[in-house]
Formats: C-alpha cells, structure tokens, sequence
C-alpha cells in the first residue's frame, strides 16, 4: 500500500468585472478564506486571451492543497460572504477541479 498524497485542488474561473470601482471590495474580503484554506494564486488576473468559448475580462487559477480544501473554501462562510460581493460586482464561471 502506498501514501499518494491527495491531489491538488484548482479553481477555475472566467470572471467579467461589471463594476471596476468595488470590485476591490471582493478582492479585500475573499482574503479570510483564501487565508485560511492556504490558497495559492498561480493566475490572476494577468494578461490572457480566451480562444474558444465564453469571453472573460480576467482569468483565474487557484491552487489548494487538496480537491476537499479548494470545495470546502468555496462553501466556507468566509467565501460565501465575499461571493455577494463578487456576484454584485461581476460575473462569474468557476469550476473546481482536481489535479494529476
């Protein structure tokens, strides 16, 4: 029997900012849970370009230490908080999803 360390968990997301003026305010109050799941940004938000599909103004990844920890962020009352404040000043397509 071998100890395989639990894969990695990523969000995914294409997220169109609506109201650039607040949309800081979600930025500043997703800290807590990004904090407290140890979340690791590997894009935000840099330059990009969508070749297929829906387009989006930024793009996101967002590394957690396992596919548990990436769901449990999300659904944490911390992220649900902050989410009001993204769903009011953008919207959103966000997956989560496990790593190789």
């Amino acid at each position: 029997m071998t100890d395989e360390p639990a894969k990695k968990g990523y969000w995914m997301g294409m997220v169109d900012v609506t109201d650039p003026e607040n949309y800081p305010r979600y930025i500043a109050a997703n800290k807590a849970a990004f904090d407290k799941y140890g979340a690791r940004f590997i894009v935000r938000g840099g330059r990009g370009e969508v070749l297929e599909g829906p387009t989006a103004s930024r793009l996101i990844v967002i590394e957690f230490d396992s596919y548990q920890k990436a769901l449990d962020c999300y659904h944490s009352p911390e992220y649900q908080e902050a989410l009001k404040l993204r769903q009011a000043y953008s919207t959103a397509h966000i997956a989560i999803v496990e790593g190789v």
